[in-house]
């Protein structure tokens, strides 16, 4: 309780400090993620980003955002899919940035979609309450409070004094993501089977952040991992 209340005392007095220190994008939690005040350079990234550059659906990536009709969308997941005859198209499913909701697309791989640019800042993660995550911009000390989930599955990995990348467009937060390798603690690991003739290669193991993976059978509770973010997977025996 001590730890929490000292972590909200740093959060109000750096709150504070920003009317004497404010440059760089200022996100306003209460606005849910909106700029509370654009200073010039920001402006003239708005006016960029609003502006966007017509591509081909074919160059279309995870990650990417868009606006289609006036609306503004992330891509979820493109896949190019051949139809035969029927020539190829690509499969798009896409995020509404404003209400979270998805839907699927089908565009020719030739058909023209407008390409909207997204901001990318990094910051250090302050601590997690609830279904919050509290950040701050090392360089200007501006907080930023973003929902857990737009950390994805990889939010089980997320630290305080962690790094982390927040994707913005137009002042908003639309995603984020962690260091594609952290370090974990075994917690426990699965115990080996009877009447095995031979050790398996793997085993499932415990993390210290509660997540389960397959790690090699040669590794034993209390010893610090290296694991992928992305894909859950053991990377290496932490060493240092």
């Amino acid at each position: 309780m001590q730890g929490l209340a000292t972590r909200r005392s740093l959060y109000s007095l750096s709150r504070s400090l920003l009317s004497h220190v404010r440059h760089g994008i200022a996100i306003d939690p209460a606005a849910g993620g909106c700029c509370r005040e654009a200073p010039p350079l920001d402006s003239l990234w708005s006016a960029v980003q609003h502006r966007g550059v017509k591509v081909n659906a074919i160059q279309l990536r995870q990650g990417n955002v868009i606006e289609r009709a006036g609306w503004v969308f992330e891509v979820v997941e493109a896949e190019h899919k051949q139809q035969g005859r029927g020539g190829a198209s690509m499969q798009v499913e896409l995020r509404d940035v404003d209400n979270g909701n998805k839907l699927n697309l089908r565009f020719g791989t030739e058909e023209s979609v407008e390409k909207v640019f997204v901001q990318e800042k990094s910051f250090t993660c302050l601590y997690t309450e609830g279904d919050t995550v509290f950040l701050i911009e090392p360089d200007t000390f501006e907080q930023v409070e973003v929902p857990l989930d737009i950390f994805g599955k990889a939010a089980v990995y997320l630290k305080e004094e962690m790094k982390v990348q927040l994707q913005l467009y137009d002042g908003r937060a639309l995603s984020a993501s962690l260091p594609k390798h952290v370090t974990c603690t075994i917690e426990e690991t699965q115990l080996p089977m009877k009447g095995l003739t031979s050790a398996p290669r793997y085993k499932r193991a415990l993390l210290d952040n509660g997540s389960t993976i397959q790690v090699p059978s040669y590794l034993e509770a209390g010893e610090k991992i290296v694991v992928n973010t992305e894909d859950d997977s053991f990377v290496k025996r932490d060493n240092k």
